[in-house]
C-alpha cells in the first residue's frame, strides 16, 4: 500500500489475526444483542467499548453510544420532570419549580403534548395562574406552537371567564406578535383592532366591576393611537427660525425613547460643509442609553460669521433605520428641518449677574410681543413646513374612537360603579384628540377630560395622586398647545431686575396645583421656568430643556435630592435655581435612598472625585447624593432654605462645591 511491499504473513499473524477476528465476532454478537433490543446498561456499554478499541472504524457502535447518552440524558430529563411537576402539586405558584422546569426542557426531548397537558390541567386549577402562562409561552416558543392557535385558546379561556386578566394579557402578546411579523389574516391593523374592541366590550359591559376587560382596553387604546414607528415630533432651534449665537444646542425630541442616534443615522450640515464628528447624547437617567430627547453642541467656525453673511444649517436623517425604538422598531421615514445662524462679527462677552434674582410679581411686565424672545416664540409655533411634522390624524382611528366615546357615554348612563368608565372615556377624549393632531396638539376635548378627573379625584380618594398626575399632564397640554395659549404664562422681566439670563421670557406655571410636569416637546425654547407653588414629587423629563439658565421650583413636595437628578444634564446652562421649602430630609426614610445606600449601589455614576473632595470629612460623607446632583453645575444663585435637611453644615459644604456661587438664600456671598 502507498508504494510499500506487502509482507508474506506469518503463522503466528495468521493465527493472532484469527483470534482478532473471533474476538471481534463474539463482541459484534453481543453488541448487536443489546443494539437491536435497546439495552444500554454499564454492562452492554463496557461490551461497546471493547469492540470499539478492537474495531474502532465500526460506525454501529459509535451510533449506538450516541443513542445511549441520549437515553440517559432523557432518563434524568424525565426524572428531573416528574420532581417538578410533583413541587407543583404541592404548590403550583413556585417561582423555582417554573422556573427549573422550564431550564429542563430547553435541555432536551420533551412532548409537547405532554407539557400542555399538564398546563391545561394547571390553568383548570387556577385559570389566571400567571406562572402557567409564562410557561405556556416559552412552551409555545420552544416547540414552535403557531400564535394563532395559542389566540384561539385565549379566547376560549376568556370566554369561559372574562375575569381572566392573565389570558387577556396574553392575548395582547400574541397579537402584538401577529401584527408585528404581519402573518397572513393579521395584515391590516384597523380590522383586527375593531374586532377586538367589540370582543372586549361584551366583556366589560358584562361585568363593569371587572378590571381584566379594562386593562385590555387600554391596551387597545395605546395600539390604536401609537404610530407604527419612532417619529420625530419637535427639535431645537425650530424649524425656519433664526438665532444668533455662534455656539449652541441641538435637540432632537422623538414621540417614544429610541436609540442610535449618531453621524451615521442624523447629518448636520451648512451650505458649504458637513459636519462629520458630531456626537449626539441621550438626555436620559437611565441607564439603556435610549431617551426621547437627544443633544449635540454645534459651533459655526468663526470665518463663516459675519455681520453681513447668515449660515444655513440643516438637520436631516435621510437613513434613519439605525434609530431603533425600545420595542426594537425602526424610524424608516425621512426627516429634516433648517435653520438660520445670524451672528455679529464681534460679538461683545456675555455680562454675568450682578444682582439677586427675583420671582416676586413685582419683577415681571407683560410680554413686548415686538421683542425678540416673543418671535422666537412665534417661529416656534408657526413653523408647519418642516419634514419631520407628520400629521397623527387617520380616519379609521378617528372614527374608531369615537364610536368607543359613544359607547362609554352610553354606559355612565346605567353602570352602578362610574369610576372605571370615566377613567376611560378621559383616556378615550384625551386619545382623540392626539389622533386629531396635526401639528400642535388639539385640545377640543381637554375642558371636559379635566373636568373628569376633577370627579374622580373626589369620587375615588384612594387614587387621587393618579388623577391629579393625569389632570396635570392634561392642563399642561392645553396650556402649550399654541402660541396664544401659552403667552398667557409668559412675562418678560422689568429692565430695572433684568440681567443677562434674564433677556428671555419666563414661563410661569406656578399656583396651578401641577403634580407632575410635560409637554417638553413644545417647551425646548424655554430659559427661564417657574415652577413654585405646585404639588412636584419629581420633575423627571426636564432634562431636555437644555436652554434653562432659571428653574424656581420652591413650595413643592420634592422629598430628596435624588428627586433632582434631571439638574445634572444641565451643566452647560443653569445659572439660577431655587428649590427652598420642598420636603427634602422631612421623611424619616427616604426609600431611594434607603435601596442605594451609598454612591457604589446608587443608579448614578459615582464620581471618584467625592472621596477626594470630602478627605474624610465626617460631615460631608453623608452629603454624597448633593454630591451627585450639584457638583459641576455652574450655578451663581441657588435658594435651598426651608428643607429640613439643610443647615449650617450644608450651607458650608455648598460654597466648598460651587465656587461661582454668588448669593445663598437671599446672602451674597464673599
Amino acid at each position: 500500500m502507498h508504494g510499500r511491499p506487502r509482507k508474506p504473513s506469518t503463522p503466528v499473524d495468521e493465527n493472532a489475526s484469527s483470534l482478532k477476528a473471533n474476538k471481534i465476532k463474539s463482541l459484534q454478537s453481543q453488541f448487536l444483542h443489546y443494539h437491536h433490543n435497546k439495552i444500554y446498561t454499564e454492562e452492554a456499554l463496557k461490551i461497546n467499548e471493547k469492540l470499539i478499541e478492537a474495531n474502532p472504524e465500526f460506525m454501529t457502535a459509535w451510533n449506538y453510544r450516541k443513542l445511549a447518552f441520549q437515553d440517559k440524558v432523557q432518563a434524568l430529563i424525565d426524572e428531573e420532570l416528574r420532581v417538578v411537576e410533583n413541587a407543583l402539586r404541592k404548590n403550583f405558584k413556585s417561582y423555582g419549580a417554573w422556573h427549573h422546569r422550564k431550564w429542563v426542557v430547553s435541555k432536551g426531548n420533551t412532548s409537547t403534548e405532554r407539557e400542555i397537558g399538564l398546563l391545561n390541567k394547571f390553568q383548570q386549577l387556577d385559570t389566571r395562574n400567571f406562572h402557567a402562562w409564562n410557561y405556556r409561552r416559552s412552551i409555545a416558543e420552544l416547540k414552535n406552537i403557531p400564535d394563532e392557535k395559542e389566540l384561539k385558546y385565549t379566547t376560549d379561556m376568556i370566554e369561559t371567564n372574562f375575569s381572566n386578566y392573565s389570558a387577556w394579557h396574553n392575548r395582547s402578546v400574541l397579537l402584538s406578535h401577529l401584527m408585528e411579523k404581519k402573518v397572513e389574516g393579521y395584515l391590516q391593523k384597523e380590522i383586527i383592532l375593531k374586532e377586538e374592541y367589540e370582543f372586549v366590550r361584551n366583556a366589560v359591559f358584562t361585568d363593569p366591576d371587572d378590571q381584566s376587560g379594562w386593562f385590555y382596553h387600554l391596551w387597545l387604546l395605546d395600539q390604536t393611537v401609537k404610530l407604527d414607528m419612532p417619529t420625530l415630533v419637535s427639535s431645537w432651534p425650530p424649524h425656519g427660525s433664526d438665532i444668533n449665537q455662534v455656539t449652541f444646542p441641538i435637540i432632537l425630541y422623538f414621540d417614544e425613547p429610541v436609540e442610535g442616534v449618531s453621524s451615521h443615522t442624523v447629518t448636520v450640515q451648512t451650505e458649504n460643509d458637513i459636519f462629520k464628528n458630531v456626537t449626539w447624547n441621550p438626555l436620559s437617567t437611565n441607564k439603556f442609553k435610549c431617551a426621547q430627547a437627544w443633544m449635540t453642541h454645534l459651533s459655526i467656525p468663526h470665518e463663516e460669521v459675519n455681520s453681513s453673511k447668515k449660515v444655513q444649517v440643516k438637520v436631516s436623517s435621510e437613513m434613519s433605520d439605525g434609530i431603533i425604538s425600545l420595542c426594537g422598531v425602526t424610524s424608516s421615514r425621512p426627516w429634516s428641518f433648517g435653520f438660520t445662524v445670524s451672528v455679529c462679527q464681534n460679538p461683545q462677552p456675555a455680562e454675568g449677574q450682578n444682582r439677586r434674582l427675583s420671582y416676586a410679581d413685582e419683577s415681571f411686565c407683560i410680554v413686548d410681543t415686538n421683542s425678540n424672545s416673543a418671535g422666537l416664540l412665534t417661529s416656534y409655533f408657526e413653523s408647519k413646513t418642516s419634514d419631520y411634522e407628520q400629521s397623527t390624524s387617520s380616519k379609521w382611528k378617528s372614527e374608531m374612537i369615537a364610536t368607543e366615546i359613544d359607547q362609554y357615554r352610553d354606559m355612565l348612563t346605567w353602570a352602578e360603579s362610574k369610576k372605571i368608565g370615566k377613567l376611560t372615556l378621559a383616556r378615550l377624549l384625551t386619545a382623540y384628540d392626539a389622533v386629531m393632531s396635526t401639528g400642535a396638539p388639539d385640545t377640543a376635548n381637554v375642558e371636559e377630560v379635566l373636568q373628569l378627573y376633577t370627579e374622580l379625584m373626589k369620587l375615588d380618594p384612594a387614587h387621587n395622586q393618579y388623577y391629579k398626575d393625569e389632570y396635570s399632564l392634561a392642563l399642561l397640554k392645553q396650556v402649550t398647545s399654541n402660541k396664544e395659549s401659552l403667552l398667557k404664562y409668559c412675562w418678560q422681566y422689568k429692565e430695572s431686575t433684568s440681567s443677562n439670563i434674564t433677556d428671555s421670557l419666563c414661563l410661569r406655571l406656578n399656583n396651578l396645583s401641577l403634580s407632575r410636569i410635560g409637554s417638553f416637546e413644545r417647551l425646548l425654547w424655554v430659559q427661564s421656568l417657574d415652577l413654585s407653588h405646585n404639588e412636584l414629587h419629581s420633575i423627571e423629563g426636564l432634562e431636555a430643556l437644555q436652554l434653562l439658565s432659571c428653574l424656581n421650583l420652591s413650595h413643592n413636595k420634592l422629598s430628596s435630592f435624588m428627586a433632582l437628578d434631571p439638574l445634572r444634564f444641565l451643566k452647560s446652562s443653569l445659572q439660577v435655581l431655587d428649590i427652598s421649602y420642598n420636603e427634602i430630609g422631612a421623611h424619616t426614610i427616604d426609600t431611594r435612598r434607603y435601596l442605594c445606600s451609598s454612591p457604589m449601589s446608587h443608579t448614578l455614576d459615582y464620581d471618584a472625585k467625592f472621596e477626594e473632595f470630602a478627605n474624610g470629612d465626617a460631615n460631608l460623607v453623608n452629603f454624597w447624593d448633593a454630591y451627585s446632583i450639584f457638583g459641576g453645575l455652574n450655578l451663581t444663585q441657588l435658594d435651598i432654605v426651608g428643607n429640613v435637611a439643610v443647615d449650617e453644615r450644608f450651607a458650608l459644604f455648598l460654597a466648598k462645591l460651587l465656587p461661582g456661587l454668588k448669593w445663598l438664600d437671599g446672602e451674597e456671598l464673599n
